[in-house]
């Protein structure tokens, strides 16, 4: 049995969650997270389905996906953060936790996408849209998956079981 802690400091990040409230992920200590990069207006769009296939499937597990709309490319997430949502659960009837729209890189990078681009090891920057990163039980980044790894590619499976 792996010992599961939550002093992470990616837990105490603050957040905006969709609805517009102040939040933390300190309400997912102890669960892996799938956390993801999204736009509506991308070529990539369609993982939004496999992302949610993701989160039914290893949910009931302890894992979660977490979704932060970003408009930083090319401009592929314009719309308000309501507008967001629904084109998410209307057209992807999503259920994973939605996020306030942030920026994941550059000047006005947000302070979750910070501390998860100073890890080397793991590809630094975000270099697009439907980038993930893995985070075990303890609130580590273990591994990251660029745009092209499709969400149930064998790949981020295994690594999800690895860690669950």
């Amino acid at each position: 049995m792996r010992t599961v802690t939550n002093e992470s400091p990616i837990y105490s990040i603050p957040l905006v969650d969709i609805e517009g409230n102040d939040t933390t992920l300190e309400k997912y200590a102890g669960n892996v997270l799938l956390i993801v990069n999204l736009a509506s207006r991308c070529g990539f769009t369609p993982q939004y389905a496999g992302l949610e296939k993701l989160q039914k499937k290893y949910g009931p597990k302890g894992f979660t996906v977490c979704g932060f709309p970003s408009n930083d490319f090319l401009f592929q997430e314009p719309g308000c953060d309501r507008e967001i949502h629904d084109f998410a659960t209307t057209r992807f009837n999503v259920s994973f936790p939605m996020f306030s729209r942030i920026s994941v890189w550059g000047s006005n990078i947000h302070p979750l996408y910070h501390w998860l681009s100073t890890h080397p090891e793991h590809g630094g920057s975000v270099k697009w849209n439907f980038s993930k990163f893995l985070i075990d039980r303890n609130g580590e980044l273990v591994d990251r998956f660029h745009t092209f790894t499709d969400p149930q590619s064998s790949k981020i499976k295994n690594a999800i079981q690895t860690y669950l």
